[in-house]
């Protein structure tokens, strides 16, 4: 059985998810998680347009996939969101997805590393409180750990 984080999606697999070979395209593993992360926060009521209006967004390092089984055309997966590390000073975060087939097998691990970024002046500040919040209320993963400020 699945071992889901306390937020997660449903989704369908689409004929635009797939690649030549009839399962879900590479790039496909990176949209549901940033769809799952744009609904946690929109629940939390940091939309997009929110954000804006802040003056905040969230900005990516780096992603990896760890790809276990393959999914195919129609199938139902689940992608969850948890907190792995986050950084005191509120401007750094490290986030693992996981991708669940709807019998409960593991398809994939995605582990994303990002920071708030102010979007006039270009540069990575720190989360306004409300944001931050949420962030501190997310799920997290047993590895958990505190981010060195001076080295996230």
């Amino acid at each position: 059985m699945s071992q889901l984080s306390a937020f997660h999606r449903r989704f369908e697999i689409r004929w635009a998810d797939l690649d030549a070979n009839s399962h879900v395209r590479h790039s496909a593993y990176l949209d549901f998680p940033a769809q799952v992360r744009v609904s946690y926060f929109n629940s939390h009521g940091f939309s997009v347009r929110k954000m804006q209006e802040l003056g905040v967004g969230p900005i990516l390092f780096n992603e990896s996939v760890e790809y276990r089984r393959e999914i195919r055309d129609s199938e139902l997966i689940d992608v969850d969101v948890a907190l792995m590390g986050l950084s005191e000073n509120k401007k750094h975060w490290y986030l693992r997805h996981q991708i669940f087939k709807e019998s409960g097998e593991l398809a994939a691990v995605l582990l994303c590393r990002g920071a708030w970024i102010d979007l006039n002046a270009r540069r990575v500040c720190a989360a306004p409180d409300g944001l931050y919040d949420s962030m501190l209320a997310m799920s997290r993963t047993d590895d958990f750990a505190w981010l060195n400020s001076s080295k996230a």
